[in-house]
């Protein structure tokens, strides 16, 4: 066989896994559209079941909830965020199977059976941080920054003959702005629940251990402090919540991946395989001797 022929056969395969790749990532693409156009047609009720945080705060405040749009275009670019965000939650399921589909036939049955839980763990921790930013911590931001409106007498502005009672400041909201904010605390806190799934599988393959995550605590706090500042609106509350939950999670994480260590151990054990680090100190010095 000549040179040419071994690297077309080598060539064939990869060809073949890009051809696959590209088939499943034009039926996630699919998937994705067909979401979006689902969550498209239903825009005004996701949008008014987003709105919930926000009514129920001018509610105890006595005001009606009514968000504005202040450019002819902001309902359509509002609706097609919703549509994004959306159909990209509809599709996830579908496109975590084909990626699960293109990269199984790769792996060995032990590293699918290590792969595939965190595989169904990462939507559901993705929801939980979703739901716990929706229903805790946006009504709780959404009551720090209305605390801020100042009415007139009475609580609220009185205009008598013409002259105003005191100063008037109220929320009159832009509904993409809104939708921004709202987005913008389900994304960070969706993303920031990823975090047990993200090192339990690095420590199932190796790349952490629980003594080296607990020897970066310190590190961890301040990265989690920063984190914080950036992806929560200016205000304590909210902040202190996101340190909270997300130093927990890492406490989790350390704990799981104890946990992998131990099964590990214990495996290795069984099999005969394992050796105590003080078991190989003596052969060390042994050798030496």
């Amino acid at each position: 066989m000549s040179q040419a022929d071994e690297i077309e056969d080598s060539a064939a395969p990869l060809i073949e896994h890009l051809a696959e790749l590209r088939t499943r990532l034009i039926h996630s693409v699919v998937a994705f559209i067909i979401g979006m156009c689902l969550c498209f047609a239903v825009a005004t009720p996701i949008f008014n079941f987003l709105t919930a945080p926000l009514c129920q705060v001018l509610a105890q405040r006595g005001q009606d909830c009514d968000l504005i749009f202040i450019s002819p275009q902001e309902g359509f670019f509002v609706a097609i965020k919703i549509s994004l965000l959306g159909g990209l939650i509809l599709a996830f399921p579908y496109i975590g199977m084909q990626m699960w589909r293109f990269v199984a036939p790769g792996l060995y049955k032990s590293e699918k059976g290590a792969f595939l839980p965190f595989l169904v763990a990462s939507p559901f921790m993705f929801l939980l941080g979703a739901a716990f930013a929706f229903y805790v911590v946006t009504p709780l931001a959404y009551d720090f920054f209305l605390g801020f409106q100042q009415f007139g007498q009475g609580g609220e502005a009185v205009v008598d003959e013409g002259v105003r009672q005191g100063l008037s400041v109220v929320f009159q909201g832009s509904a993409q702005e809104y939708l921004n904010l709202t987005i913008k605390f389900i994304v960070a806190f969706g993303l920031c629940f990823q975090l047990p799934v993200l090192l339990t599988l690095m420590g199932k393959a190796g790349l952490v251990s629980s003594e080296g995550l607990g020897n970066v605590r310190k590190y961890a706090v301040v990265g989690i402090l920063v984190l914080a500042a950036l992806v929560t609106p200016p205000d304590v509350i909210t902040q202190v919540i996101l340190f909270v939950v997300v130093y927990g999670l890492y406490e989790i994480s350390i704990y799981l991946v104890r946990r992998v260590e131990r099964k590990r151990e214990a495996h290795l054990r069984a099999e005969g395989l394992w050796v105590d680090d003080e078991d190989d100190t003596e052969t060390d010095e042994d050798r030496n001797t």
